[in-house]
């Protein structure tokens, strides 16, 4: 046609093929998988193709790797890069690697708003061996004294772990929180001051509660913050795969190393006496 300058309608003719044939679309193959990835996609933003693959598998939709990427790609999932941030300067200080479940904690401070713009914060505790998070608490105003009674209460349940890592925050530094480590004999170090890439594991854990929960959810109250908190929490723990537990969910990696190891020293401790399912109930995870 560009050779000979004729239009689209003789060269059919002279061929003898339908014109309709040359111009239709070729429909895209395998819809359903398609439609299943958008769906994925739209409620795990932070999701690759390889995640969005292993919840395919799960659906019973099992596919090779190639195929996979290319269905994704067509359809423009990709997740967005996030903009590079400042780093400070100088060394990292090395961390001990956690082994097992309960040989170190991390914990931080989230914010978000209810309401007529009212803030309320969110303490977040992680286990850095099975990545599993342990506590979501969500409250107008948190104090050492507070997070004190949580770790407390998350000792009874998980065991005391060997250390806690945080940052230099008004409420890890007060006294409530070094008469705590002290009693219990809990190492507690602190990342130096500029540097959230030595708490790695709850700043990765931070994006994600960020972007798949607090960017997408509008909060009406303390109470429907709380709740939507523990349902993305009991998610994350029990159904998000994750790509460094080889695509298992935290819950499934805690019970392979416990299954390894043995049990977990001091967890579940007592669970006989009635004041102790009392306060685990009231525990705000």
């Amino acid at each position: 046609m560009r050779e000979h300058d004729i239009s689209q309608r003789r060269v059919c003719r002279l061929v003898g093929v339908d014109p309709k044939t040359v111009r239709r679309d070729r429909p895209p193959d395998n819809p359903e998988i398609r439609k299943e990835m958008k769906a994925i996609a739209n409620t795990r933003r932070r999701f690759g193709y390889r995640r969005i693959g292993v919840m395919l598998e799960r659906k019973g939709m099992i596919m090779n790797h190639k195929k996979l990427y290319r269905l994704y790609t067509e359809e423009k999932l990709g997740v967005r890069r996030r903009r590079g941030r400042k780093r400070a300067r100088g060394s990292r200080t090395p961390m001990p690697e956690a082994l097992k479940p309960g040989e170190r904690w991390s914990l931080d401070f989230l914010s978000d708003t209810f309401g007529a713009s009212r803030r309320f914060r969110i303490l977040a505790v992680n286990d850095d061996c099975c990545r599993e998070n342990l506590c979501l608490m969500a409250d107008t105003g948190i104090s050492g004294a507070r997070v004190a009674r949580e770790l407390d209460a998350l000792v009874r349940i998980y065991g005391k772990p060997a250390s806690i890592v945080s940052d230099n925050g008004t409420e890890f530094t007060s006294r409530a929180i070094l008469k705590w480590a002290n009693d219990n004999g809990v190492d507690w170090h602190y990342i130096d001051p500029g540097k959230p890439q030595q708490n790695a594991f709850i700043e990765s854990f931070n994006g994600s509660l960020r972007d798949e929960l607090l960017n997408e959810e509008m909060f009406d109250s303390l109470e429907d913050a709380r709740r939507k908190l523990a349902l993305w929490r009991y998610d994350y723990n029990n159904v998000r795969p994750h790509s460094s537990l080889a695509n298992q969910t935290p819950v499934e990696a805690r019970r392979a190393l416990e299954k390894f190891e043995g049990s977990a020293p001091d967890a579940l401790a007592q669970t006989e006496t009635e004041e102790y399912e009392i306060r685990t109930r009231k525990l705000s995870l």
